[in-house]
């Protein structure tokens, strides 16, 4: 059923995922190219959004309506209109199944009870000058939540993105979701329901996050903004980024799946497409010790690709962005996954927690062989809002601390001031700042108010 093309690994009806063997002349070139791939949609889109952004900034609730209409063929006398109301929110919430509803709220309880542990606390202290210092934490005042929308429904995006949100104390938290005809997904608004969010508008793409950034004369702007979307939503955030704060831009979906032999290879294979059936530039790699094991594997993903619904889709991925690396052994194995830096990494193997310690960069680690990374994009309570694109060694998931600001405090006397303050007038006046100097220095022979 298959045969070797050089380096790459030939199934009967295509051209299958990469092939790499770490004993390769090329392996290097190869693995850097795989790293270097660019799987992002190359759309130039950043002028048409900036046009909507000026639209919306400057006519308001009528460039919304204009939008609204155009792109989702949403007609609406007035922005108020394209607001969901509390009764529709009930009535999702009522059509529920009694074993979807208890799903749904399971999933909030755990991510919320995962978030509440990351609650940051500040700290007040006196140094031995007698120095007050400290740090607080407060939340921003109000956050917008980008939600996909059209025929696609992600309960679960809603969950992560509005619960980390809820226990940061953000007082108002905005839904704005795409609603082509005027359908919005009742599992959404069930799941809005849930998470306590009840300010959710009928409005997509470019012109929702132009509207939560600058406000309309019906919907005030937030100070964040969290939540994927298409190139456009993605273009828009980058543009209104000084003027509120974003989450990130998110790429497509990765896994990287690290697999031993004692594994059952049909595991492993579903593992990996449920990262590639997600879209055409989505990307699953395969890490093991074993040829054989990497073959079986192969085999499975073939085999089970024929019964996926989103086989197209899935196939795609596998074939564009799909890889199976073997390695002579598995101490090979951390310094690869860490130049990966995938979104989501599971640890298939013995001893997982021995790995852990030697992975610096992935977004989310799953831990064990019945540990299958989609448990986290449900149930588990992590975030799965995470960093894509290799970005994992910089940057964090979504958790409480994205909605929250530090503020830091500062408190002298005058025996304090007057012990610290020279060396800041040295400072001062080595850079040539005379004020700054002049700011400290003035207050050095002098008894204020209090004392």
């Amino acid at each position: 059923m298959y045969l070797f093309t050089g380096n790459d690994f030939q199934a009967k009806g295509g051209i299958m995922a990469t092939r790499l063997n770490q004993n390769q002349q090329d392996f290097e070139a190869r693995f850097d190219t795989l790293l270097a791939s660019k799987r992002e949609a190359d759309v130039d889109v950043g002028e048409a959004v900036a046009g909507i952004i000026s639209d919306v900034r400057r006519r308001g609730d009528a460039a919304l309506l204009d939008l609204t209409a155009k792109f989702d063929r949403l007609m609406a006398n007035n922005v108020a209109d394209l607001a969901v109301n509390r009764d529709e929110i009930e009535a999702a919430l009522d059509a529920l199944t009694p074993s979807l509803r208890d799903s749904l709220e399971t999933a909030a309880k755990r991510i919320r009870a995962f978030h509440e542990r990351q609650r940051p606390e500040g700290f007040d202290y006196t140094d031995d000058t007698g120095v007050g210092l400290g740090m607080r934490y407060t939340p921003v005042d109000a956050a917008g939540l980008y939600v996909p929308g059209g025929k696609a429904a992600y309960p679960s995006s809603v969950l992560m993105n509005a619960m980390p949100a809820a226990v940061a104390g953000v007082a108002r938290r905005v839904i704005v979701v795409p609603a082509p005809d005027g359908f919005v997904s009742p599992m959404v608004l069930a799941a809005a329901g849930i998470a306590g969010v009840d300010e959710i508008w009928r409005i997509g793409g470019a012109q929702a996050i132009a509207a939560l950034a600058f406000g309309s004369e019906t919907i005030a702007p937030v100070d964040k903004i969290v939540g994927p979307g298409n190139a456009y939503v993605a273009a828009a955030k980058r543009q209104v980024y000084g003027t509120v704060g974003i989450d990130s831009i998110a790429g497509p979906s990765e896994i990287l799946v690290i697999a031993d032999a004692d594994n059952d290879p049909a595991w492993i294979a579903v593992d990996l497409l449920s990262q590639a059936e997600h879209d055409e530039a989505a990307q699953a790699i395969l890490i093991t010790d074993d040829s054989d094991f990497a073959d079986a594997v192969s085999d499975a993903v073939e085999r089970l690709l024929t019964t996926l619904p989103r086989e197209k889709v899935a196939r795609q991925s596998w074939q564009d962005n799909g890889a199976i690396i073997t390695v002579d052994d598995m101490e090979a194995m951390p310094a690869l996954a860490n130049r990966i830096a995938a979104e989501h990494l599971e640890l298939a193997v013995a001893e997982p927690r021995r790995w852990l310690a030697e992975i610096r960069h992935a977004g989310a680690v799953f831990l064990g062989r019945y540990t299958p990374e989609a448990i986290g994009d449900y149930v588990a309570g992590p975030n799965h809002v995470l960093p894509t694109a290799r970005t994992a060694k910089f940057s964090s998931g979504l958790g409480v601390a994205d909605f929250m600001k530090r503020t830091t405090t500062v408190e002298c006397n005058v025996e304090s001031f007057g012990a610290i303050a020279p060396a800041g007038i040295a400072l001062a006046n080595a850079e040539g700042l005379e004020a700054h100097a002049l700011s400290m220095s003035i207050r050095m022979n002098a008894r204020g108010p209090d004392g």
